[in-house]
């Protein structure tokens, strides 16, 4: 690691990391919520023919970038808004008119070269300077003061943007603002995971964290831990393994969603497991039957075996007893489910 933060450009390429890491799983979750998950796909398109017009102009690559993908933003929640054509249509419009826009005026740029377009689509983040860094930092500070600033809202308005327009909620500017957060999040990663994969940098982390938090705000804080692990662990593996830094975040990623879905999994089985045992009682358990009973909550387990055993839909729920026997809550099994659970959303 010492050998990795005594060279200047792997420093910078770790804080550009760091920065995207946070920043685009942020953004992603109110994609995840109102169902636009490859909305940053879209951006990422327009914005390469931004990047082309700034090599063909000799302008800063980033800003017109994220000049085109803002507009497109704007453009695409105004058309959304007004019914004029399906989000869906739109979607593509962005897509393949973007990336068909990109590569030719790429082509026709001085500068051009495959190596040019091949860092912008898939990243290479090594080669971003110390001006990309400075601009970058700027743009990601927007990112996390405006999604912090407007989180209240924009969450409403993803969870139902029906009851949250009833409300008086300024719906469309909210929309516009999270397009526009969504653009620059799509410019900011550019260099570092590439336009084609942003889009999997706001997603993954955040399907990863649904499967971890049991509350809105817990997913958020494990969506940017997965983004952060991702990202700068991607940039550490790159260099060792001589592989494409944008590639192996991902990797990482979608690695990271593959081990805790398998966990998930595997663990429901278990409990499954565990449930059609305690199905499978002959003694009938009531009033009179010899066993203690012992009330909980708004049920009574009886006491057998030195378990507690809760009737529960026409079989028994079995409760592992504590160190005198019995039990002072459930194993979540059954009537476990009865305790209120605030649930990440989904």
């Amino acid at each position: 690691m010492s050998e990795i933060l005594a060279l200047d450009f792997m420093r910078q390429a770790l804080v550009a990391a760091l920065l995207v890491g946070i920043a685009a799983p942020l953004v992603g979750v109110f994609l995840v919520q109102r169902r636009l998950s490859l909305i940053g796909d879209g951006m990422g398109h327009v914005a390469l023919a931004g990047v082309a017009v700034g090599l063909l102009t000799g302008q800063a690559p980033v800003l017109t970038a994220l000049l085109f993908a803002v507009a497109a933003a704007i453009a695409i929640e105004v058309i959304r808004g007004r019914g004029r054509t399906s989000g869906d249509i739109a979607l593509a419009v962005m897509f393949y008119g973007g990336i068909a826009a990109g590569v030719v005026i790429i082509a026709k740029s001085p500068s051009s070269s495959p190596a040019n377009l091949t860092a912008y689509l898939f990243g290479a983040i090594t080669t971003a300077d110390q001006n990309d860094l400075w601009v970058f930092a700027g743009l990601a500070a927007v990112v996390l003061f405006t999604t912090w600033l407007l989180r209240p809202w924009l969450f409403a308005v993803a969870n139902d943007e029906e009851y949250a327009r009833a409300s008086g909620l300024p719906v469309t500017a909210l929309n516009i603002a999270l397009a526009i957060l969504t653009a620059v999040t799509v410019v900011v990663s550019m260099r570092v995971v590439g336009l084609l994969l942003i889009s999997a940098l706001m997603i993954i982390p955040n399907a990863t964290a649904q499967l971890l938090g049991r509350s809105f705000r817990a997913s958020v804080r494990w969506a940017v831990l997965v983004g952060v692990l991702s990202s700068v662990g991607g940039v550490i593996a790159s260099y060792y393994a001589e592989t494409p830094s944008g590639g192996t975040i991902v990797l990482l990623a979608i690695g990271a969603f593959v081990v805790v879905a398998t966990v998930n999994a595997l663990g429901a089985r278990a409990r499954a497991a565990r449930h059609r045992l305690a199905e499978r009682h002959d003694h009938e358990h009531g009033p009179g039957c010899g066993h203690a009973a012992v009330a909980h909550d708004d049920h009574v387990d009886y006491v057998h075996d030195g378990h507690r055993h809760a009737p529960h839909e026409g079989h028994y729920d079995e409760h592992a007893p504590d160190a005198h026997g019995h039990h002072d809550g459930h194993d979540g099994q059954g009537h476990g489910d009865l305790a209120p659970k605030e649930t990440a959303p989904r």
